[in-house]
């Protein structure tokens, strides 16, 4: 690691939000989701839509991110990615109550791909409430210098146990950006998305995905409780075009592996374990 670099560990931000019970009924409108009452707890990942920093437009970057060499190291001409995370569910953050959010950035390394030099940042998010810790999740951010994305799976998705169908629209899209407030142009403007990162349309959220496959999980499986829950991206979905959500359980009767396919292969993988 450049010494660049070096003085981002363990740099620390932190955001204090109630979890309002009128921004949950957005959110639950935008994943076509049941709507959560307040004092009721908050549904595994929707946490991404709260405790959220906001700046001006002067402060984003051209791609709608915030401009590089904030809270997040500079990685200049290099197109973002959320990857996959690990978290772990402790206790549920209840709707209507105060939160907060702690994240430090641990860790940064260069790594040289083959399509060309790649920017790995892990973050660890840590979500309380009345001093409580309640989530604890570590994201992985990459960085890549501009070059064409993999579109083409290679992995077959398994047999499933359960499985659900998602037909991702714009509106959709649109919808999960305004309340995750991701202004990430490849989610919602389609000449950027296809002139500027070289996608064939709208790209699908990797973490609504996550959202949609976990969901899926303890839709088919509520006598299990959810422990935690890690996964990443494979490929890109491009919308409008439907995939699946779907899952199976593993040997060993406390984890079960989930993905999100289309076509037959995986373009996001996952693990869930549970009790």
């Amino acid at each position: 690691m450049s010494i660049e670099f070096e003085k981002w560990i363990g740099k620390q931000e932190s955001c204090r939000e109630i979890i309002s019970s009128s921004h949950v009924k957005k959110i639950a409108l935008s994943l076509n989701a049941p709507i959560p009452q307040e004092g009721e707890a908050l549904p595994f990942l929707w946490q991404w839509a709260f405790f959220i920093n906001p700046l001006p437009l002067n402060e984003l970057g051209t791609d709608g991110h915030p401009k590089r060499g904030g809270f997040l190291p500079p990685a200049d001409n290099r197109n973002r990615m959320w990857a996959g995370g690990r978290l772990s569910f402790i206790k549920p953050l209840i709707i209507g109550q105060e939160g907060m959010r702690v994240s430090t950035i641990q860790a940064i390394k260069e790594k040289e791909g083959s399509t060309g030099k790649l920017l790995f940042v892990t973050v660890l998010h840590e979500y309380s409430q009345h001093g409580e810790l309640c989530i604890r999740e570590e994201q992985d951010i990459v960085y890549r210098e501009p070059s064409p994305p993999k579109l083409i799976g290679t992995e077959i998705a398994p047999s499933s146990k359960w499985s659900e169908d998602i037909e991702p629209s714009s509106t959709m899209l649109f919808r999960y950006s305004a309340v995750t407030f991701n202004g990430h142009r490849i989610h919602y403007d389609y000449p950027y998305s296809t002139q500027q990162e070289g996608y064939p349309g709208l790209v699908v959220h990797g973490p609504m995905i996550a959202t949609y496959v976990l969901d899926a999980f303890v839709k088919a499986n509520r006598d299990k409780k959810v422990k935690s829950f890690k996964f990443k991206g494979l490929r890109p979905l491009i919308c409008p075009k439907p995939f699946k959500v779907e899952g199976t359980f593993n040997d060993d009767g406390k984890t079960a592996q989930c993905w999100a396919q289309q076509d037959g292969t995986l373009a996001q993988l996952a693990e869930v374990s549970f009790e």
